[in-house]
């Protein structure tokens, strides 16, 4: 059985970093333009409830996916390290932790929810567009070619 629930900290602070660390090495990508180690060293940092949150997905005593939520602008959060490990795949478990997160979001007072995806991550891209995530203008940096930048009216 797979529980997803709120990292809790400090207790959780190994988990997460080391899931986070994962999902970053599997990109392919160097995401020191988004600070990403000072990330790390914060945690849970912008992730902070009430405004934000990591859910982390748990079978047995080992997570095996993730996803985080942090505020962008007043009525608008971003959704941040949607990741299942490959003993995880196949589950639908990157839907149901995408939909857990718009949930919180929802919770959390959010009318939209933006995301940016890399041209690699296919199956992110259409799990995000079965959900009404729908294309948008770039509203951060990100020098990765091809970028897409979504939002979800919630």
């Amino acid at each position: 059985m797979i529980d997803i629930r709120p990292a809790r900290f400090p207790d959780d602070i190994d988990a997460v970093r080391a899931i986070f660390r994962e999902y970053a090495d599997g990109l392919g990508v160097d995401l020191g333009f988004q600070a990403f180690d000072e990330e790390l060293a914060a945690l849970p940092g912008k992730y902070s409830p009430p405004r934000g949150t990591i859910l982390l997905a748990w079978r047995d005593e080992r997570v095996i996916g993730c996803v985080a939520l942090r505020a962008f602008e007043f009525d608008i959060c971003e959704m941040k390290r949607l990741y299942v490990r490959p003993e995880g795949r196949g589950r639908q478990l990157g839907t149901l932790l995408a939909q857990a997160v718009v949930h919180a979001a929802k919770e959390a007072g959010y009318r939209r929810m933006r995301l940016d995806t890399l041209p690699s991550m296919k199956s992110a891209q259409r799990l995000y567009a079965s959900l009404g995530f729908r294309p948008i203008s770039a509203y951060v940096f990100n020098p990765v070619e091809g970028t897409q930048f979504l939002e979800l009216e919630i």
